[in-house]
């Protein structure tokens, strides 16, 4: 998967350890120091710009490399294809954000986790921890970005040949530039022990992902602007199933810029049901650069783990697709031969009833497939969900801060389900619940964004990501 593959390349250091020579800072200058050996960046915003000698301060095609140590709630980026300017933030070229835990304040709230190609692509889920030393590698070859943190690819994005870009970044592109370093704010302290680059020839011949089959169509261009826009574009319903293993799922997020969770089935009858299940799979995905999330199935699941166990997921949602009927029969509603509807209305009153319980009674973040009927009355949705039984569910998510999902399998909740919802405050995520390996772009999640009109603040994130509720 890496995009090195079969390349031998030449180092050269661009900070010597000892000064700042062959580096240009920008309004306020003191904001970089060198010290034991590391340059430190803190205090008023500034730019540190390489000016040095090697090629002439104008890369193309190349690989840079830097040992960085960021401190808690520190902000800070590394451009490049970049030029000097005397003061702001840098208008050419891209961003490698370096943020671990920043938060920002209000509209400002930062999403954008260490490895994001800022406001480009986003990685909300930071893989490395504060005062902890990290090696963020950039590498930069013809049209292709590849952003590694630890040697884990959290970032690979294909520039198309029209690049989707507001007016105010339309030089957020790829050419040819320098490096910059950033100091955010005097909040804001990171580390630099080290800053190398292998120049690559234009000639070099490199193995790389095909992204051939990428289209700019309207649906990337809303996905490109919702990046640009601070929201958070993560399908949190992923399943491994039907053959998709969790390579094929990143690809798949760096190809259609839609970050995932990852979920495994925990309850009785499915693939995890103890505390030693939760830990093997925590450990299969560590280092992955994907949120991990526990579907919790049936009404058993709250006995069947401990909360320490549960707490390493970095979310838990839960359905009420299972549950037992007023005549004592389990159904599963997604079973046609499961499903027992005597009378429609008193089985919507049941089922919204087992659906309060789950959203009050279950410690989950997310409730998910809402709204969903069984085949046999799933003609009739809009006659049977009325607007009094929506409003059940939504005043019980918003008590007890449970995310409602948008399904884009199902294509639930409705229109006016979700307006109602974002009305009365209720925060949302997207998910897929995929059978196959086929995820799509969360197609109808996108399509009730715009929709509903839903922004940045109506979204769920989880805490594990620095998110911060209203």
């Amino acid at each position: 998967m890496d995009s090195r593959a079969d390349m031998s390349l030449a180092y050269v250091d661009l900070f010597d350890g000892k000064s700042l020579d062959g580096w240009k800072a920008n309004e306020n200058p003191g904001s970089f120091i060198v010290r034991d050996g590391m340059l430190i960046c803190e205090g008023p915003r500034s730019h540190l710009f390489y000016d040095g000698d090697v090629e002439g301060a104008e890369f193309k095609n190349f690989e840079l490399v830097a040992e960085v140590m960021a401190t808690p709630g520190a902000n800070s980026g590394i451009y490049f294809h970049t030029r000097y300017q005397e003061e702001g933030w840098p208008t050419k070229g891209y961003e490698v954000q370096i943020n671990n835990t920043h938060r920002g304040e209000g509209e400002y709230r930062e999403l954008k986790k260490t490895g994001s190609l800022y406001s480009v692509r986003n990685v909300y889920k930071s893989i490395v921890k504060d005062n902890e030393w990290f090696t963020l590698r950039i590498s930069v070859i013809g049209d292709k970005i590849t952003i590694l943190v630890n040697d884990v690819i959290v970032m690979y994005y294909t520039e198309p040949k029209v690049p989707v870009r507001s007016k105010e970044k339309t030089e957020r592109i790829l050419s040819s530039g320098t490096f910059a370093i950033q100091c955010h704010d005097p909040n804001s302290k990171v580390y630099f022990k080290s800053i190398k680059v292998a120049p690559i020839p234009d000639s070099k011949n490199n193995k790389t992902y095909d992204f051939s089959s990428i289209i700019v169509d309207d649906r990337y261009k809303q996905i490109q602007q919702l990046q640009e826009g601070n929201f958070p574009l993560v399908d949190f319903h992923v399943h491994l199933k039907g053959g998709l293993t969790i390579e094929d799922a990143i690809f798949n997020s760096f190809k259609v810029g839609i970050n995932y969770g990852v979920a495994p089935n925990c309850g009785v009858g499915f693939p995890i049901t103890d505390d030693a299940g939760i830990d093997q799979f925590i450990e299969s995905m560590k280092g992955k650069p994907v949120f991990l999330g526990m579907q919790a199935e049936g009404r058993e699941w709250v006995n069947m783990f401990s909360k320490e166990a549960i707490a390493k997921f970095d979310y838990v949602f839960s359905d009420s697709l299972t549950f037992t009927d007023d005549k004592g029969r389990r159904m599963r509603l997604w079973m046609k031969d499961e499903v027992f509807v005597d009378d429609k209305q008193d089985f919507m009153d049941m089922y919204v009833r087992s659906i309060e319980s789950v959203i009050s009674n279950e410690p989950i973040d997310i409730f998910v497939n809402p709204t969903f009927l069984p085949e046999c009355i799933a003609e009739e949705y809009d006659e049977l969900w009325t607007e009094e039984r929506m409003m059940k569910i939504i005043d019980a998510a918003v008590k007890h801060n449970v995310a409602i999902e948008i399904n884009a399998r199902y294509k639930i909740p409705s229109v006016k389900f979700i307006k109602l919802a974002k009305k009365a405050g209720c925060k949302f995520a997207m998910g897929t619940n995929n059978m196959t390996p086929e995820l799509g772009r969360l197609e109808y999640s996108l399509d009730m964004v715009k929709e509903c009109g839903l922004t940045w603040d109506d979204m769920f994130m989880p805490k594990s990501a620095g998110w911060i509720e209203k």
